[in-house]
């Protein structure tokens, strides 16, 4: 039998992820702001890793979940799925952040 999910523990570890990758996606549009787009390129792909793992921690609570474990709802859980989303968006408008900047050069 599989060990019960921390959902405090697991909540942090998507705000963690998924905070490094905005932040990183943050950082890649500035690399393209100042020119530097290969090191956009990277960041990006980096900030897409970050997320990766944030999501692997939600699709754990869903597969939980979808197997009939219910888990509580709390404001530290909702507050991470909320996090991830925010996260996922920015890291997608960077992406086209990224190439206005590139278009413009």
């Amino acid at each position: 039998m599989e060990q019960p999910i921390d959902l405090t523990e697991t909540a942090f570890q998507i705000i963690l992820y998924a905070g490094n990758g905005k932040g990183i996606a943050m950082e890649a549009i500035q690399a393209a702001k100042e020119g530097n787009f290969t090191k956009a390129d990277e960041l990006i792909e980096e900030a897409g890793a970050e997320l990766v793992k944030a999501h692997e921690y939600q699709t754990k609570l869903i597969q939980k979940e979808a197997s009939g474990e219910q888990n509580p709802i709390n404001v530290l859980l909702i507050h991470s799925q909320d996090h991830l989303m925010t996260s996922m968006t920015v890291r997608d408008l960077a992406v086209e952040i990224i190439e206005i900047y590139r278009l413009k050069q």
